[in-house]
């Protein structure tokens, strides 16, 4: 069960953290993984292929629909279909709202957000044609919880639940689910920058204390993504170890 063998992969953001995590598991998973990323991924891929794993990266801009739509047209030609698009790219701009300023609010939006029209719009007529496709995008607990100096990061990916609710209502006759994970305190090279102490305390508040891994992550999108989970559509699945009160 929740394998992907022969299925071709797209993670965004997928050079870092969690979504390191995803192109494991989902490689673990048999899929062919297309790692998108502005940053360089090739070390990351390098390192994964050495092991077997069957991924390829590609730099793109998933705020441009010229890179975007560049890198579906390369997979198409060399693979001949995309089955699943993870849409994890996503940055934070923290400051306190009355010191943000508009480029923090405009960036964080345009990232988060803007990308996940620019990515379905590119993805999304090969999957109609093939009549399959999963489509799975990165909210977070801050989109319910709120964070402060966070009311970008909290607006952008809450409007990715609205944006997952809505879109499953238009493509699920293709057979095309669209379904969010919201994840909770996760061990990235952000979070090892925090104060110790911080990190505990945080941990004492998850009910099963232990700080959540870009691998935990990435077992709940391979989840959403198999084709198993064709009736889960349209859901935010919490991944936070208990700490939200769902």
């Amino acid at each position: 069960m929740f394998r992907l063998d022969g299925q071709v992969a797209i993670v965004t953001g997928g050079a870092q953290g969690i979504g390191v995590g995803i192109c494991k598991v989902f490689i673990e998973a048999g899929a062919t993984v297309a790692m998108w990323d502005i940053v360089d991924g090739q070390p990351v891929v390098d390192e994964i292929t050495a092991n077997g794993g069957n991924i390829f990266y590609q730099k793109v801009d998933v705020t441009s629909k010229e890179s975007t739509e560049s890198a579906v047209a390369e997979i198409m030609e060399k693979h001949g279909r995309i089955d699943v698009l993870i849409n994890n790219a996503g940055i934070i701009r923290d400051k306190s709202f009355m010191k943000m300023t508009e480029d923090q609010w405009d960036s964080v939006m345009n990232v988060n957000v803007k990308s996940l029209y620019v990515t379905a719009k590119a993805v999304l007529p090969h999957m109609i044609e093939a009549q399959y496709g999963r489509i799975v995008s990165a909210s977070s607990i801050n989109a319910m919880n709120g964070a402060y100096g966070q009311t970008n990061y909290s607006a952008s990916k809450a409007a990715i639940q609205g944006f997952t609710r809505s879109l499953c209502r238009e493509v699920g006759k293709h057979r095309i689910t669209v379904n969010c994970v919201a994840p909770g305190f996760i061990k990235t090279a952000m979070t090892d920058s925090i104060p110790k102490e911080i990190i505990e305390g945080a941990i004492k508040q998850i009910p099963i204390r232990r700080i959540g891994l870009p691998e935990d992550m990435g077992y709940a999108y391979l989840f959403l993504a198999s084709k198993e989970a064709e009736f889960i559509n349209g859901i935010t699945l919490h991944a936070n170890g208990g700490v939200y009160p769902i």
